[in-house]
């Protein structure tokens, strides 16, 4: 949990940047990502350097030479703006090392390449290390939670929001779907590998003592957590994030997930978090073949869950997040992917979430599909949930409220058994397959939810209209009785 203080020594951070000429919130977190890890890198080469000295050893696999000792957080912090700035900027410069690092240093340094620094000026950095200077970043938690608060800036941001989905709404879908040491987890479109991050911390959480273990604990840091993503931008944004919460060595790729390039994505995970881009529209050319056999589409939002059916192993589970569309589409590919997955697969559960969740960047009404892949079929009862609140108002301010409906969604879903008592008039119910099935399989909770209207008793016509005569015959009398006081008042002057 981040202090007041703490958050608004990040907000100076930001305000500095955004005084500063940087404006465009992607922008701002990059640069701060690399700052980030510099200093991290400083903070490694402190750690080997006591371990040395303690075993009055050579320092093992030093990150710094010692005639890189300038290019280290805790030289050139106290140094002057323009002689800092000189040193991140000139050829063999601290910017240019973290570029030239290759995989020296975890997953981050592998995704450089093509990194630019873009802080304008000596005042502005200067400015920047000094603040970030005086954030604690010792512990693992902290380190987390500054990044996830600099990272919350996207969804006040509007125009870059599409990359953020709601850490409340990836912490619910965590809980319903509860993976665990074993899993192989995947997002194929991690962006900032939000849904990553809080399946690493529900494992954390949930199964410390198994984490314990080597064997457990290196399937954790290199097979575990599995991410694809295009923009080579949010691949740095997403490794730091990972890297922040102690996950050092997770498997990312950058890549387009619906090309041909990532053919390779086939039976791999056991678990699929994922929240795909919606309203897309691809060149056929440019997608798999092997996804168009599956869905024949070019919008994204079907052929991502073509995808996660190609990645996913047998008994693999997936929590998608798609449009409305998705879930009611009459199109022959809408249909065609939702019969594939009820009757080829198992189809779970549907959980409606209200149209105000992505805002303030999109009001677009979306549902989760929960399903596993199986090969041959098993859909025979599907939980519907109708969720009319998450805790936040709907509006673009999403403050915070007391209606919350995901204690209630996490609790019900663990219990669907005792769901078959439920009415269709409550928030969550039943359907047997084979009316989905009668309904060309739609999805949509509004065509098996029923809606109780209140009878209400009127007046007869009659009565009504001697009320407004009655009503009409006072205000004539109230009129009359007004021009009396009125003209006397005039015949008294």
């Amino acid at each position: 949990m981040l202090t007041k203080e703490l958050r608004s020594k990040i907000d100076r951070v930001w305000e500095a940047f955004w005084t500063g000429g940087l404006s465009n919130p992607i922008t701002v977190i990059e640069q701060m990502t690399y700052l980030l890890f510099i200093r991290r890198l400083d903070d490694l080469q402190t750690q080997r350097e006591q371990k040395a000295a303690f075993l009055k050893k050579d320092i093992e696999n030093p990150i710094y030479l010692p005639l890189e000792y300038e290019l280290r957080w805790s030289y050139f912090k106290n140094a002057d703006p323009d002689v800092m700035y000189r040193l991140f900027t000139r050829e063999g410069g601290v910017f240019d090392f973290l570029k030239n690092m290759g995989s020296r240093e975890g997953t981050f340094a592998t995704y450089m390449k093509g990194a630019t620094f873009m802080i304008p000026t000596p005042r502005l950095l200067a400015q920047v290390v000094d603040m970030l200077s005086q954030i604690n970043m010792d512990d693992r938690d902290t380190k987390g939670d500054v990044y996830e608060y600099m990272l919350s800036k996207i969804d006040k941001s509007g125009q870059n929001g599409q990359f953020r989905t709601p850490r409340h709404i990836i912490k619910m879908i965590v809980e319903m779907v509860k993976p665990t040491p074993e899993d192989i987890i995947c997002d194929p479109s991690a962006g900032t590998c939000g849904f990553l991050v809080a399946a690493g911390e529900y494992l954390r959480d949930h199964h410390a003592d198994e984490l314990l273990k080597p064997e457990v604990q290196k399937h954790f840091q290199e097979k575990t957590l599995i991410g694809t993503e295009f923009d080579p931008t949010m691949i740095r944004i997403g490794a730091m994030n990972l890297m922040l919460h102690g996950m050092d060595n997770p498997h990312l790729v950058q890549v387009d997930a619906l090309s041909e390039d990532n053919a390779g994505f086939t039976e791999k995970a056991t678990v699929v978090l994922a929240n795909p881009p919606f309203t897309g529209s691809l060149d056929r050319d440019a997608v798999d073949p092997k996804l168009l056999n599956i869905v024949d589409s070019k919008k994204t939002e079907l052929l991502f869950l073509g995808l996660i059916l190609k990645g996913l192993q047998l008994g693999g589970q997936a929590a998608v997040i798609v449009p409305d569309g998705v879930v009611f589409g009459n199109s022959k590919a809408h249909q065609v992917i939702r019969k594939t997955i009820i009757d080829q697969h198992l189809l779970t559960g549907v959980v409606s979430m209200p149209a105000g969740v992505f805002k303030p960047y999109a009001g677009v009404s979306t549902a989760i599909l929960f399903f596993t892949k199986t090969g041959v079929g098993g859909t025979d009862k599907v939980w519907f949930y109708d969720m009319q609140a998450d805790g936040f108002s709907l509006d673009d301010k999403r403050t915070p409220i007391s209606e919350n409906d995901i204690p209630d969604v996490v609790t019900r879903w663990h219990n669907r058994a005792a769901e078959a008592d439920r009415t269709r008039t409550d928030k969550s119910f039943l359907v047997m397959v084979e009316e989905i099935r009668r309904n060309n399989y739609d999805l949509s909770i509004n065509r098996y939810k029923e809606v109780v209207h209140e009878q209400k008793q009127y007046d007869s016509p009659e009565t009504i209209i001697a009320q407004i005569e009655a009503l009409d015959a006072e205000r004539r009398e109230l009129l009359e009785d007004l021009k009396s006081m009125v003209l006397s008042e005039v015949l008294a002057v």
